[in-house]
């Protein structure tokens, strides 16, 4: 088999992700091992949706090409004897048909685990009737369960309103009742257990996962944190030492909390903790208080957001948040005003609104 040279680069980081415990990993190779993990153990896999076996962003490469003979090779299927197979299928821009398809294929191989992504998150609107009707509603109408994880490449990089936004306020306006879960996540450790949990928990629930972008090739995760832990709905913020010294709590969800991240580096404002929630719905209350409970001394609590105001999660999220501020604790948003656009289409006018969010965060 001959490798296009082009990707040799990424073979051999892969390997070297493989042979080097202290080297972080990126997201495609997170879920290249929750993929050969659930095949080594006996679970089909089926990913379909626009250019999926690349990938968009070029991250996946999940078939290769003979750079001869365009023989297709997937190296994920040469695993072990006993394994079981993963399908790819690159389908049309026929979002509604390609949906409804693999909602119903999920629906019966509900043992398997049935994957569809969109070529950007925004796409998904094409299938809103699926989603309607069946995604969010199947289970209560007529029992019938499925575990579809639907992947939209979700963030606003400046690419535009057709780009940016996988309308996650569409998604959590039809949460009730546990019947799906919407997640954002910040880590291909993250990721690698939620699929897990696709497979393994004792129910089956549609899962709806804000894919990032701009972090597709960021090293984050240690393989530490594939074997020694699981999924967690919320993370709190590892590097306060001190609780006591923490005057503001910022919440947020997905890729802005990198940007959140190096604002505070960049402004030394080391009396900020920032926590992740890496599952929107359910929520989970219970810990987010208990994380709050740990800031005794703080008296602003923040939801920051890249989407704009009327968009996002802070409808959905400020509800749910303030039953358990403290004492005086206060609620306060930091994002893009409220828009009919999803995004601006200038990227200069993006970075201005992406400023100002950081600095509605810390001031």
């Amino acid at each position: 088999f001959t490798l296009h040279p082009k990707l040799q680069s990424f073979i051999d980081t892969r390997k070297k992700f493989m042979h080097d415990d202290s080297v972080t990993v990126d997201w495609a190779f997170g879920e290249a091992l929750a993929f050969g993990a659930l095949l080594m153990e006996g679970t089909p896999i089926r990913l379909s949706g626009e250019d999926i076996s690349r990938g968009t962003f070029s991250h996946r490469h999940a078939i290769l090409h003979d750079y001869n003979t365009e023989e297709q090779l997937v190296l994920l299927n040469h695993l072990s004897e006993e394994q079981a197979h993963l399908w790819l299928y690159n389908s049309p821009l026929s979002e509604f048909a390609v949906l409804g398809f693999e909602y119903g294929y999920s629906a019966i191989s509900t043992d398997g685990l049935t994957l569809w992504e969109a070529q950007f998150g925004d796409f998904t609107n094409g299938a809103q009737v699926i989603i309607d009707q069946f995604i969010s509603s199947a289970e209560e109408k007529w029992g019938q369960v499925s575990n579809l994880t639907m992947l939209l490449p979700h963030g606003y990089e400046g690419q535009g309103p057709e780009h940016s936004s996988a309308r996650l306020e569409r998604f959590l306006q039809l949460c009730a009742e546990d019947n799906m879960f919407v997640c954002n996540f910040t880590t291909p450790a993250q990721y690698f257990h939620a699929l897990r949990r696709q497979v393994y928990a004792p129910y089956r629930k549609p899962m709806i996962v804000m894919s990032p972008k701009g972090i597709l090739r960021q090293p984050i995760s240690v393989l530490s944190e594939f074997t020694d832990r699981q999924f967690e709905e919320i993370i709190d913020d590892q590097a306060i030492t001190n609780p006591e010294t923490v005057r503001r709590v910022i919440f947020c969800s997905g890729k802005v909390y990198y940007d959140l991240l190096a604002e505070r580096t960049k402004i030394e404002a080391h009396d900020v903790a920032i926590v992740r929630v890496e599952q929107l719905y359910p929520f989970h209350e219970q810990r987010a208080a208990a994380i709050l409970e740990r800031y005794p001394k703080a008296q602003t609590v923040v939801w920051a957001q890249e989407e704009p105001k009327n968009m996002g999660s802070w409808s959905f999220i400020a509800p749910r948040i303030a039953p358990i501020l403290r004492g005086n604790q206060r609620l306060c948003y930091a994002g893009r005003n409220e828009s009919a656009s999803p995004a601006a289409g200038y990227s200069k006018v993006h970075e201005q609104e992406r400023l100002a969010m950081l600095r509605a965060a810390y001031s």
